[in-house]
């Protein structure tokens, strides 16, 4: 079966399933590997303690650009120590950093969106091809009500540039719900979420967002784009669907 036609079907069921039972028709249908991502804000910690509990056979990677904040290296060690793993960490490769770092000066990426989305490809989008090479399914913490531009993103999707599966298991869970969660079930969580961040990434493109802004109107803040790095869409700046439209509208169940 081809994957275009997994992401339909896995779109059709996902609206019915708990994000755990998403998780796991995942993986019952995956016949490779399965990779997720974290950056160990709220929806990748509620995903991780999913992960973790049911003991699903899915490779937790993390992508540390260097830039990242102190407070997420202090969950990403919690994370570890609460569920009894390892989270296998990329780095952007040293001959590309130096020259990037030479080229645009330490801090170029705040002179043009074109140093940002470079330094963006090199700190990030470069490791995770390195961290999805070989996998069949990337599974993320993406959420349709995180920003206008990802309110149009289905449960699953083939990701073409990639070859593989991607699977959005918390696509209709609301920031309220996911930080709920996290707190019902003990799940670590970013100290930054309690100072105003919602969205956390590389220190220096992060800013704490005012009461109604988007929730990632805090990243690149001085850029006019859709605040995206290049992770999830793909050089027209579209995000990866599904073959068919996705049967989106129907509320997902937030328990596990």
């Amino acid at each position: 079966m081809s994957l275009s036609l997994l992401a339909s079907q896995l779109n059709e069921a996902f609206p019915r399933l708990s994000a755990v039972q998403r998780l796991e028709r995942a993986c019952a249908t995956a016949s490779g590997r399965l990779v997720f991502t974290t950056s160990f804000g709220v929806e990748d910690q509620a995903l991780t303690h999913l992960i973790a509990e049911a003991g699903l056979p899915i490779e937790i990677v993390t992508l540390d650009t260097g830039r990242l904040f102190p407070q997420t290296y202090d969950v990403w060690r919690a994370t570890e120590a609460r569920y009894g793993l390892r989270v296998r960490a990329l780095y952007p490769e040293r001959e590309a950093l130096e020259a990037l770092v030479a080229r645009q000066g330490v801090n170029g990426f705040y002179e043009s969106a074109a140093n940002r989305q470079a330094c963006c490809g090199v700190r990030k989008v470069a490791p995770l091809a390195r961290a999805l090479e070989g996998a069949q399914v990337w599974v993320t913490g993406l959420r349709g009500s995180q920003s206008g531009h990802r309110a149009g993103m289905d449960y699953a999707g083939f990701d073409a540039a990639r070859g593989l599966l991607k699977v959005n298991p918390l696509l209709d869970w609301t920031r309220e719900e996911t930080a709920d969660f996290c707190a019902r079930h003990d799940a670590p969580v970013n100290a930054l979420h309690a100072q105003g961040f919602p969205s956390i990434g590389c220190a220096p493109c992060t800013r704490a967002v005012a009461p109604g802004e988007d929730e990632r109107a805090g990243r690149w803040w001085w850029e006019t784009s859709d605040k995206e790095c290049g992770l999830h869409v793909d050089a027209q700046g579209r995000f990866v669907r599904a073959a068919a439209p996705g049967q989106g509208g129907a509320k997902g169940l937030v328990d596990s």
